[in-house]
């Protein structure tokens, strides 16, 4: 096979420089649960459900870690959203203000105590962190859990029935999960950039 080339051919090419070396990060939470008969009982039903890491968490995020902003770990403590008013969670969302849910308690069905659990995180790999157990919550009446939360910060409290912190993320199981007293939920939480 013989090429040719003409005086009338043209040759031509093109470089792009840096292509495919952009970056994009994204924060992405996932609840995995687990609910139970009763403590040690037998698994009724389990799952997973995303979730949105707030504005107010994110900015916590970024201004601990990247402007040295003065941080003490208080909490992270999970609570849980009840059905009571239920209508979304949202990335603007904080704990003095979440016009979408109520947290469920002794007032907002179904209740669990008066305490939220501390969750402990494992050492963070490969951009990722995850609980390093799971939280439990064990019902002392009936009602219908939505989803999870985790509030974090300075101001953070245990007590569920607490509107100060920094609000991390919120989720919802998809369809309302209805438990009664002595069930035992176990919630688990793992974070991703």
């Amino acid at each position: 096979m013989n090429d040719h080339l003409s005086a009338r051919a043209q040759v031509s090419a093109k470089m792009r420089t840096g292509a495919g070396l952009g970056e994009y990060v994204r924060i992405k939470g996932l609840y995995r649960w687990q609910l139970r008969a009763r403590a040690g009982g037998r698994i009724i039903r389990a799952g997973e459900f995303d979730n949105v890491v707030t504005y107010v968490g994110q900015n916590q995020l970024l201004a601990a870690a990247l402007q040295g902003a003065a941080y003490s770990v208080t909490g992270p403590y999970m609570g849980l959203i009840s059905s009571v008013s239920y209508s979304a969670v949202a990335v603007g969302d904080t704990m003095a203000s979440h016009a979408g849910w109520l947290e469920a308690n002794a007032t907002n069905a179904p209740p669990y105590g008066t305490t939220r659990p501390t969750i402990a995180f494992s050492a963070p790999s490969a951009g990722a962190i995850a609980s390093s157990a799971a939280g439990a919550f064990t019902f002392t009446g009936s009602g219908t859990v939505e989803g999870a939360f985790l509030v974090f910060g300075a101001a953070a409290t245990s007590s569920n029935t607490g509107t100060v912190g920094t609000l991390l993320s919120a989720g919802a199981f998809g369809t309302g999960q209805p438990v009664i007293s002595g069930n035992v939920l176990s919630v688990s939480y793992s974070l991703t950039l």
